[in-house]
Formats: C-alpha cells, sequence, structure tokens
C-alpha cells in the first residue's frame, strides 16, 4: 500500500529512542523527511547517524524555553511540517496517598502540556493533508490504582485529541491518538526477564513471554506488542489511506480491554 509519504516532512517528538525511532525510521522508509527529535541536545545526533536522511534537532519540550529551541531549530531547516507525531511522555511511580502536587504538575508537562506546545507551535501551519498522531497508553481508559497521576495526564490527552481534531475542522488535517498496552521495548523485555527468572519462567524472551503476558499484560495474542506494531499503525494514520479516521482513539493492546466505547 502506497501511503502517500513521499515529500512530507515530519517531526517525532522523543523519536532518538524507543518506540520514537522505529516510528522516525518507518517514515524515512516510506519516503518522508524526518526530524529527528529528543530532549538532549546531541542525542538525536547520534540516532540520526543510524537513519539516513533524518535532521536531528532537539530541545526539551517539558518547558516552555526548550519547545522554544525546537522552535527555532525546525523554522531553521525551512522546511515545513506535514505530520506532527507526538511520541514523547513517560510513565513515572506513583501512589495516590504519595504523590505530591509537583509530581502532578512535573508529569502533566511530559506527557499533555509538552504535546500543547508541539500543537499550537505546528499547527497553524500545516496544509490540507497534514497530520497529527498523539501516543497515549490503554491506561487513559483503563487505569490502575498506581501512577494515577500518569494516567490522569494521558487522559487528557485523550480528550485534547477529540478538542483538537473539532478545532481543526474544515482544514482536510486529521487527529488521532494510538494508545498502545506494554510495549516490548529493550528495557521492558530486560526488566520482565528479570521478574520471568525469579518465577522460573524461563531464561529468554521466547520461553517466558507468555507467563509475563499473563501476569502484567493478560490479552487474548498471549505477547506484548513489538515497537514495529505500534510504528505500523501511527504511520498508516500519518498516510493518505487513513485520511477518513479522525477524531479517534484507538488501542494497541492484543484485545486487552472489556470495555466499549
Amino acid at each position: 500500500m502506497d501511503l502517500h509519504l513521499k515529500n512530507k516532512v515530519a517531526l517525532v517528538t522523543g523519536s532518538n529512542r524507543g518506540t520514537g525511532f522505529i516510528i522516525a525510521k518507518a517514515l524515512v522508509d516510506e519516503g518522508a523527511t524526518v526530524l529527528l527529535h529528543s530532549l538532549e541536545a546531541g542525542a538525536s545526533d547520534a540516532a540520526a547517524n543510524d537513519i539516513p536522511g533524518a535532521i536531528p534537532v532537539s530541545g526539551d519540550i517539558t518547558s516552555d524555553a526548550g519547545s522554544a529551541e525546537l522552535i527555532a531549530q525546525v523554522k531553521a531547516t525551512s522546511l515545513s511540517v506535514d505530520i506532527l507525531v507526538n511520541n514523547y511522555g513517560t510513565a513515572e511511580s506513583g501512589r495516590w496517598q504519595t504523590s505530591t502536587s509537583a509530581d502532578w504538575i512535573d508529569i502533566y508537562q511530559k506527557n499533555t502540556l509538552s504535546i500543547m506546545r508541539m500543537i499550537q507551535a505546528f499547527t497553524p501551519q500545516m496544509t490540507a493533508g497534514g497530520r497529527v498522531v498523539n501516543l497515549g497508553t490503554v491506561g487513559s481508559q483503563k487505569p490502575n490504582s498506581r501512577q494515577p497521576h500518569y494516567y490522569a495526564a494521558k487522559a487528557a490527552l485523550a480528550n485534547m485529541t477529540v478538542s483538537l481534531a473539532k478545532e481543526l475542522a474544515g482544514r482536510d488535517i486529521t487527529v488521532n491518538l494510538v494508545s498502545p498496552g506494554l510495549i516490548r521495548t529493550p528495557e521492558v523485555e530486560a526488566a520482565y526477564l528479570k521478574r520471568a527468572k525469579v518465577e522460573n519462567w524461563g531464561d529468554t524472551w521466547e520461553q517466558a513471554e507468555a507467563e509475563i503476558t499473563k501476569k502484567y499484560a493478560p490479552n487474548p495474542l498471549l505477547r506484548i506488542a513489538t515497537r514495529e506494531e505500534v510504528a505500523n499503525l501511527v504511520i498508516f494514520l500519518c498516510g493518505q489511506p487513513a485520511s477518513f479516521i479522525n477524531g479517534q482513539n484507538i488501542r494497541v493492546d492484543g484485545g486487552a480491554l472489556d470495555i466499549v466505547n
């Protein structure tokens, strides 16, 4: 399927590592020009070496000053952003009775206001066919008792996605949210393999994945999503064939959720 991404310019936040890196690589493979972003100066340069043609940019988008730095760097490229993938976000541990106001504000800066800043900066100049894809979590609809501040911030992002789709009405720009469950990143694999060895589920991911899934991310497919599986949905939503998908929260969880919208 031709996604018609050639000559498109995409900014993928937090794309120097993890799932964002895979998304950036997939977009380049489809012919897009990708602005590969990191919070810290220099971190995107090393990552861009592994994606020929990617353009490194940086700026701590969890603050107004850092966001301004990134916006200035993008402007300096003379490129106009057609596709904005708000991939950056982070989870942090916390409990209801111990998380402070500062913890809640900090996680909101990282998972909600960082995205608001990018939307305000880059959607005004988007032309017809533009795309905004936000990365959320299934926890925005099915939160756990732990990490309440994180899930609340991601729930706000789900609300923002629908609001922005309405705000951009008539401009032929789509806005969607991709909400993965647990993703098999190198960090996740290493952490859960340690637990698997304690539980005697096996020494390799192949041996232990089914039990890890049952315990920590139960779903009918009995495995964890790969980064590529999440990226495949993101880049599809960036493409022309997805031109009538708008304002949606699409889960990538192997069928884990038992709620119906």
